[in-house]
């Protein structure tokens, strides 16, 4: 049997964690990345790649403008990549779509 003092099983516990949270992140199952995919004119598998490039907000949270900014400098131009018709309007127009709260809940905060 493997002992493990503490201080292993609290190193090991946060690891865990982190893992478990990064996932959640980058591969939220409450996001409709099939249709929203579908909306934009990509694969799916393009639209998780481009998004895996997207830093959100913890807890779904409104975002900083800065972090508003990048997000959307690394998706866009992906996706754009990948379907030349996405323009900045459809891409907000199919992400409000999907997004709880609509635009409102992507509006950056004054931070």
């Amino acid at each position: 049997m493997i002992k493990l003092n503490k201080i292993s099983i609290v190193v090991v516990l946060a690891l865990s964690a982190q893992y478990s949270f990064s996932q959640v992140l980058r591969n939220d199952p409450k996001r409709p990345v099939g249709a929203i995919a579908k909306d934009l004119g990509v694969t799916t598998d393009q639209f998780v790649a481009c998004f895996n490039r997207v830093n959100p907000t913890p807890g779904g949270g409104r975002p900083t403008s800065e972090r508003a900014h990048a997000n959307k400098s690394a998706l866009l131009p992906c996706l754009q990549a990948a379907n030349p018709t996405i323009t900045n309007d459809r891409l907000d127009e199919v992400m409000d779509r999907y997004r709880p709260g609509g635009r409102e809940a992507q509006r950056p905060t004054n931070d």
